[in-house]
């Protein structure tokens, strides 16, 4: 998995882009949660439920289908009232795009058994071809005795490299604007 410092990290940046319309701190402290939710399933290694099974780590609540219930209760039970259609469906992607960001960056790992994004319907686990963030320890304590640091500084090259595509795209853009306004 990615850090649980690189999801959240990930939910933040997805707040603004302005997704969700105006991001209040309510719903970003949502999309954070969601962000981190599907590794719950590592719970399952306590009480014997193995990597591969249905409720292990990397199955169900990695899943597009568990993204899309679970952005839909939280929709409903904290950002329903008061909000038009738009907005609803506006937070709802947001909260949507915060639970599923977290099994696309695990699927940019170099561990583990990939990720189930089609479960329940498929249990096929899957990497991207391009895979530059090391795998986090899932123990906590492991993760803070030095092994965290290898994991942060590659998710670090991961961020920089995220951040100079967007640079590069809107200066290409400025670019372009910038030419065609000559002619």
């Amino acid at each position: 998995m990615a850090s649980a410092f690189r999801h959240a990290a990930a939910a933040l940046a997805l707040g603004q882009t302005g997704i969700a319309g105006k991001s209040s701190w309510r719903l970003l402290l949502a999309g954070i949660v969601l962000s981190i939710l599907p590794d719950a399933d590592s719970i399952g290694f306590l009480v014997g439920i193995t990597y591969k099974s249905f409720w292990g780590h990397r199955e169900f609540s990695h899943s597009i289908v568990f993204a899309v219930f679970i952005a839909a209760i939280v929709q409903q039970l904290f950002f329903n009232s008061h909000s038009s259609k738009g907005e609803r469906i506006r937070v709802f992607i947001f909260l949507f795009l915060g639970c599923i960001s977290h099994a696309i960056l695990d699927a940019m790992t170099t561990g583990g058994l990939g990720v189930a994004f089609f479960s329940p319907f498929d249990d096929t686990r899957y990497f991207f071809p391009w895979r530059p963030i090391k795998v986090s320890p899932i123990n906590v304590h492991a993760f803070f005795e030095g092994k965290g640091l290898a994991v942060l500084k590659s998710e670090a090259v991961c961020a920089a490299s995220v951040i100079l595509l967007s640079w590069l795209v809107r200066k290409m853009k400025r670019m372009s604007v910038n030419k065609n306004s000559h002619h």
